[in-house]
């Protein structure tokens, strides 16, 4: 066993991969070793996590470590998407494939939930952002369906929290997963026992939850015997893929935002206690959990999912690449068409091109009328939806921010990287892409003793990876595009 060597499962919505660290005198050395895809199945009408598939896929990733790289780790573990969960029956027995966020059952759910109580008693208890999507409206429209499976249910387990039971047979809830719920209050860092007994929720399924870079234990028998993963422990690190990516920030100092750019885009600043004021609920921010008990003041901005969807419109068997199409919008024409990412039915249509057309036509705006054009809007309206989101933190937090660091897959995309620092008149640094990975890893780290804080996650960080700068340049042309931004968002409403 290399004490030294940690494996990480980042799952996201696109794909997931198996990923390996070396922490070795002060740098962590990753390497991809296994990459499979992820999408949700339509099953009678619903989309549903495949599980047993995904499952699987974490076998091979640790096959692939030992057969391939000769590799046995100290530990691994698994983050994921939050708000997601699977049920268990009384016997541990998985009842049907977790349902999939974007599944639209939740949107009718949040109405009539909040017809039972209160938006603002919700938010002091939670601090959660209103999406349709988060677990509670997931929960509550089980219950308004009188579904059967609620009945057979003896355990609710969050995404990365199910896989961690499926290796080892222990079943437990990480914080920065639980926060992510709006089931969960940071405050008495407990369940909100209020909803629970307002909406008529189980509250006997959910889990006791634990600290993040918590050891669960060895992986079970059965598993290491077909893996070869012979002692090898499992870990609770920061199941919640963001608190991951956020714990790996190179960051220092207090004056700095953060954008975890992939599929979506999270953006915020780290707090010591959450925010629960007006302000906080009437811009709809959310606080989530951190590594050391930190807050995650930030906001859900639909992030690349619009690129990533008009991407599969046009080419279903993926020969443009995403570097490609972002090439091709440098050549197309600034601030032709500005439109809101978050606007409700780009959640998920049919057709992304589709849905942006209809905004423009609705907003007064001439549609895009080629590639190039479509993914020239969307990345200048997701960088004036961040310096919108910008604002909205000052203003709240009372704190000024004076750079920006992006992370994750999004921190590549020098167009829209460039596009930030133009946008919000701050400074920019990309990188680490694969932060989330590097958060797993190191909080796997620091649950087995090799570092001792945060602040050395991020030290580490700093030191393994090569940042890329973006000054703002061109920042009179973004001021008129943003003031023309915000008029179009309001005629969009």
């Amino acid at each position: 066993m290399n004490s030294s060597c940690f494996l990480a499962f980042d799952l996201g919505a696109e794909s997931g991969r198996a990923i390996l660290g070396d922490l070795r005198d002060g740098r962590l050395h990753i390497k991809e070793i296994h990459r499979f895809p992820n999408h949700p199945l339509d099953v009678r009408g619903h989309l549903h996590w495949n599980i047993l598939s995904l499952f699987e896929e974490v076998k091979n990733g640790m096959k692939a470590c030992l057969a391939g790289q000769g590799v046995l780790p100290a530990s691994c573990s698994v983050d994921t998407w939050g708000v997601d969960f699977g049920l268990l029956a009384g016997d541990g027995s998985l009842l049907g494939f977790p349902y999939s966020y974007r599944d639209p059952r939740g949107l009718k759910a949040m109405e009539e939930a909040l017809l039972r109580l209160p938006r603002e008693t919700i938010y002091q208890l939670t601090g959660i952002q209103f999406l349709p999507f988060n677990t509670l409206f997931q929960l509550y429209a089980m219950v308004k369906d009188d579904s059967p499976l609620l009945d057979c249910s003896s355990d609710l387990l969050f995404m990365p929290d199910l896989f961690h039971y499926l290796l080892t047979g222990v079943k437990a809830t990480e914080f920065t997963i639980a926060t992510t719920s709006q089931l969960f209050n940071p405050l008495t860092k407990g369940w909100a026992v209020e909803i629970f007994e307002t909406l008529t929720l189980p509250m006997h399924i959910m889990q006791e939850v634990i600290r993040p870079a918590t050891l669960i234990g060895p992986l079970d028998p059965r598993i290491a015997s077909e893996t070869g993963f012979q002692d090898v422990q499992v870990v609770a690190s920061a199941g919640h893929d963001t608190a991951a990516a956020i714990a790996a920030v190179p960051a220092t100092g207090r004056s700095w935002a953060y954008i975890s750019s992939g599929t979506w885009s999270l953006m915020g600043i780290e707090l010591q206690a959450p925010i629960l004021t007006q302000d906080a609920l009437r811009f709809n921010f959310t606080n989530e959990g951190g590594l050391e008990d930190t807050t995650r003041f930030l906001k859900n901005i639909a992030g690349l999912w619009l690129l990533q969807q008009c991407r599969k419109e046009w080419d279903a068997a993926g020969r443009i690449s995403y570097e490609e199409l972002v090439r091709s919008a440098e050549t197309a024409p600034p601030f032709q068409v500005l439109i809101d990412p978050d606007w409700p039915e780009f959640l998920n249509p049919e057709s992304m091109t589709s849905a942006i057309a209809r905004y423009c036509r609705k907003t007064g705006q001439e549609p895009p009328s080629s590639k190039p054009e479509f993914v020239r809007a969307i990345l200048e309206s997701m960088a004036l939806k961040y310096r919108q989101t910008l604002e909205e933190l000052e203003q709240t937090t009372s704190q000024s921010v004076d750079r920006i660091h992006v992370i994750g897959g999004g921190s590549r995309n020098r167009l829209l990287c460039q596009f930030t620092a133009e946008a919000t008149g701050r400074p920019v640094m990309a990188g680490p892409s694969e932060a989330t990975a590097v958060g797993n890893i190191l909080g796997q780290a620091l649950a087995l003793g090799h570092v001792r804080s945060l602040a050395e996650i991020r030290e580490i960080s700093r030191k393994s990876t090569d940042l890329t700068f973006y000054e703002p340049r061109q920042t009179l042309a973004w001021e008129a595009a943003y003031q023309r931004f915000r008029h179009i968002q309001k005629s969009a409403s």
